[in-house]
């Protein structure tokens, strides 16, 4: 190895690299910062424009992209022509390239950042310099990454080269990076010009955390983020306590996370499998999480917490009587954490809360993906309609307000019993909606009597509206839409219980 390109907007470690790398007897090239950070070190360095007899131009914009550079990365050592075409124009070839990009990323993620600002940090020359070497990996080493740097540097100085498995490895490595870096830029433009689903789309995600396996202990799996993932997502959550998140933990997580983010009072909701098993609602977080345990006192044990205020000492107490396996708030009180902290097998979670945002999923189908605004329609209470000669009273408006919050998800059909401060009753995932009905009502029980319903989409038959006022329930909530919604009407008015239509569907698959 005879000739390095060094150019790096992250510094960090370069320096003593170089300095090994010039008692290797290597030439180091380098452009700008990097070319001033090493001349202050000491670190001998051949500039750019000695290479390419051209200065710098457009506020070095243009440094990189030229022959003298291009040629020494991508001619072929083994082929004649190659190697005779560059010593035709005095071009040296390049054995190794360490480049780290602009800070595309870093950049869009600051407040109030320009258009302006964000295109400025679009690396051109960077890119370039990593897609030729990786391309002619079989003869050139390319560094992307700090964390290579040990190794190769090992390499060089056990043997002289690296080893033909490490460059291809780099090469992949880089390849995947500058991928990353071009999808980022393209979402963000796309973000920019408002398209919502352009005719391509190229997601990048950098991974977390390898998992001990998925779903089931015969899947691998890893959880990848965005790189712009919001804060109030489990994906930006942090981990204070505990061992590591399972997959099934993180998407339970989520699903807690979401319906917690959907109340400004304080909140507690439980959940197992993706559904809520309780959801509780109070004047206090200690209130609020009571009325989540009581909701379902079977299903809580083992479950995900996540409550939307900081988890205070009295709460932390009530928690601890039961296993839980995450618990998730915006923050835990040194004496709330300290109790809770002395369950070894608990994870402890805080992330910020700061309602549903609106975004996109992603769900993945054999061969394709599709993509959906996320069900975060702040809906106009104003346009809901009481179709029923029983007009609800306010506890009862109180009431279904809050089931709707909640019934939005659960698995469809998605049935959910409560009043204004707790779930009684919860049925999911039926392939009719009497079935999940008649599993809420009875999971309800007694305390049905007096309290609300709430479905995610109409009723296909009033058969639902009946089993509901046999058992109790004062008031309905669900969207509307049947061609039996007459009926259904007609069977409420029946039994004189109200029903307001809010003309908005939840389903959830």
């Amino acid at each position: 190895m005879k000739r390095a390109l060094i150019s790096v907007s992250d510094k960090n470690g370069i320096v003593p690299f170089a300095e090994k790398l010039v008692e290797l007897g290597v030439e180091i090239i380098s452009t700008g910062g990097t070319k001033a950070a090493f001349e202050q070190a000491g670190v001998p360095v051949t500039g750019i424009e000695a290479v390419t007899e051209f200065p710098e131009m457009l506020d070095g914009r243009v440094k990189t992209l030229h022959p003298a550079i291009h040629g020494g990365l991508l001619a072929r050592r083994d082929t004649a022509e190659h190697m005779e075409a560059i010593a035709a124009h005095d071009i040296k070839p390049i054995d190794l390239v360490i480049v780290n990009l602009y800070p595309f990323q870093e950049t869009i993620q600051k407040p109030g950042v320009t258009l302006e600002e964000a295109i400025e940090n679009i690396d051109i020359g960077g890119p370039s310099m990593l897609r030729s070497a990786a391309k002619n990996y079989a003869a050139v080493t390319v560094v992307v990454d700090t964390a290579d740097y040990d190794t190769v540097l090992t390499e060089l100085q056990e043997h002289g080269a690296t080893t033909f498995e490490t460059r291809q490895r780099l090469a992949a490595k880089v390849f995947r990076h500058t991928a990353a870096y071009d999808a980022l830029i393209a979402e963000y433009l796309t973000d920019v010009t408002g398209e919502t689903f352009p005719e391509k789309v190229t997601l990048t995600y950098n991974r977390k955390q390898v998992l001990r396996y998925g779903e089931n202990p015969h899947q691998d799996a890893a959880f990848y983020t965005e790189p712009r993932a919001v804060e109030n997502s489990i994906s930006a959550a942090k981990q204070l306590h505990g061992k590591e998140l399972s997959y099934n933990n993180i998407r339970d997580a989520d699903a807690a996370l979401k319906i917690a983010s959907e109340f400004k009072e304080p909140v507690a909701v439980a959940v197992k499998h993706m559904n809520p098993c309780g959801v509780g609602v109070g004047e206090t977080i200690e209130e609020a999480y009571l009325k989540a345990y009581e909701a379902d006192e079977i299903s809580i044990f083992g479950g995900i917490v996540a409550l939307n205020k900081e988890v205070d000492a009295k709460t932390a107490e009530h928690m601890s009587k039961i296993f839980l396996e995450i618990i998730i708030a915006p923050s835990f009180s040194e004496a709330g954490f300290a109790i809770l902290a002395k369950k070894k097998n608990i994870r402890l979670l805080t992330v910020p809360f700061a309602g549903n945002v609106e975004g996109f999923e992603k769900t993945s189908v054999n061969g394709g993906l599709l993509i959906q605004a996320n069900d975060a329609l702040v809906e106009d209470t104003t346009s809901y309609e009481v179709v029923t000669e029983k007009q609800p009273t306010n506890s009862e408006m109180k009431a279904l307000l809050a089931q709707w919050k909640i019934v939005k998800h659960v698995k469809s059909n998605a049935i959910v019993v409560g009043s204004d401060k707790q779930t009684l009753g919860i049925g999911a995932g039926q392939m009719n909606r009497i079935g999940s009905a008649l599993i809420a009502l009875e999971q309800a029980g007694e305390k049905a009597k007096g309290a609300v319903l709430a479905s995610d989409a109409f009723f296909p038959m009033d058969d639902t509206v009946e089993a509901a006022a046999k058992a109790g329930i004062t008031a309905i909530i669900q969207p509307g839409g049947s061609i039996k919604d007459k009926e259904s009407i007609a069977m409420a008015d029946k039994y004189g219980i109200s029903m307001v239509l809010t003309h908005v569907r939840h389903f959830k698959h």
